[in-house]
C-alpha cells in the first residue's frame, strides 16, 4: 500500500489548483524538496524572442524566493499543433514541492509549419537558461512535460539537446538541452504513424498540415519531424504514459519510441494504461501523479 504521506502528495498534484490553495502542503518522505504553502509568483506572457508573435510568449510559476535556485519543469500544451493555450498547466502544481513551473506557447501550424514549433521550444528553453539567476532557476535542472502535440515537442527536446538542428534565434550561448521528459502520449514516427497511411493524405488532417502537406509527398519532413530518428545515447531520460485504446496516437508510437531508448542504453520507461484512450481519468491518478513526481525527483531533485 502506499505511504500515506505519498499518497498525500499524490493527491495534492492532482487537485485543481484552487482546491489545491486551500490544502496545507504535507511532508514528503521521498523528497528532497522542501514542501511550499507560500503563495507562488505568476508572471504572464514574457517574450521569450525579439519581436515575439502573439504565441511567442511563457508564463512563469515561482515558488516562494530562496537563496537555493529551484529545479524547474517546462509544461508544452497539445492541440494537434494548431489549437490549445499556456493557460493549461498542470506542472504548476509542482510549485508545492519546491519546484518552479513555466508553460510555453509556440506558433502554430496554420501560422507556421514545422519546424516553427520545435524551435519556439528550444527558443524557451535558451531564455529560460539566458533568464535563470533573475527567476532563481537552477539552469542545470530543467525537464519537460507534454501531453499529445506537446508530447511530440518534449520527445524532440529529449533526444535534440546536443544537437543544434532546430536552434535560431537569439540566446544561443545558451544549451536547449533538458534533463529529462514526460511524455504523455506524443506522436513519434510520421512515416509509420498510422493504418492506412492515407488517413495522412487529407490535406487537413493535423499532421499534413503541420508538415506543409500530406506524408506521402513530404517524406523528407515527416522523418525530420519524428523523434525516433534523432535517438541516441545521450537522450534525456524519458518517462512515458500511453493508453492502449488510444484512437488519435496509436500506442505504437510510444512502444517504438521506447525500443529505440532502451537500445541506445538511455533510461526510459513505459507505462501503458489498460483501457485509456487520448487522455481521460486514466492519466489523472494517485498512481500517475506518483509516477511523475518519483521520476522528477530522480532526475531533478538533487542538490
Amino acid at each position: 500500500m502506499m505511504p500515506v504521506t505519498r499518497l498525500l502528495l499524490c493527491l495534492l498534484i492532482l487537485l485543481p489548483p484552487a482546491a489545491r490553495a486551500q490544502e496545507p502542503a504535507a511532508p514528503s518522505q521521498a523528497s528532497s524538496l522542501v514542501a511550499q504553502t507560500s503563495a507562488p509568483r505568476v508572471l504572464r506572457d514574457l517574450a521569450y524572442v525579439p519581436n515575439a508573435a502573439p504565441r511567442q510568449h511563457l508564463d512563469l510559476y515561482l515558488p516562494p524566493q530562496s537563496a537555493t535556485p529551484r529545479p524547474l519543469i517546462v509544461y508544452i500544451h497539445g492541440g494537434a499543433w494548431r489549437a490549445g493555450s499556456k493557460s493549461e498547466c498542470p506542472a504548476r502544481r509542482l510549485l508545492a514541492f519546491g519546484y518552479a513551473a513555466a508553460s510555453v506557447e509556440y506558433r502554430f501550424s496554420q501560422d507556421a509549419p514545422f519546424p516553427a514549433q520545435i524551435q519556439d521550444c528550444k527558443a524557451a528553453i535558451r531564455w529560460l537558461r539566458a533568464h535563470s539567476a533573475q527567476y532563481g532557476i537552477d539552469p542545470r535542472r530543467i525537464g519537460v512535460w507534454g501531453a499529445s502535440a506537446g508530447g511530440h515537442l518534449v520527445a524532440l527536446l529529449g533526444v535534440t539537446g546536443q544537437a543544434t538542428d532546430f536552434d535560431t534565434g537569439p540566446n544561443l550561448s545558451q544549451s536547449s538541452a533538458v534533463q529529462c521528459v514526460v511524455d504523455f502520449f506524443g506522436p513519434t514516427d510520421f512515416l509509420r504513424y498510422g493504418q492506412p497511411p492515407r488517413a495522412l493524405d487529407s490535406s487537413d488532417s493535423a499532421v499534413a498540415q503541420l508538415l506543409g502537406g500530406p506524408v506521402s509527398t513530404h517524406q523528407q519532413q515527416a522523418r525530420a519531424a519524428s523523434p525516433l530518428y534523432y535517438v541516441t545515447k545521450s537522450a534525456a531520460p524519458f518517462l512515458i504514459l500511453h493508453g492502449d485504446s488510444d484512437p488519435l496516437v496509436p500506442v505504437q508510437q510510444s512502444r517504438e519510441l521506447q525500443a529505440a531508448l532502451t537500445k541506445s542504453g538511455v533510461e526510459s520507461t513505459l507505462h501503458v494504461i489498460p483501457g485509456a484512450g487520448h487522455g481521460g481519468p486514466g492519466f489523472n491518478t494517485p498512481a500517475t501523479a506518483a509516477l511523475i513526481l518519483d521520476f522528477l525527483n530522480r532526475h531533478l531533485a538533487g542538490p
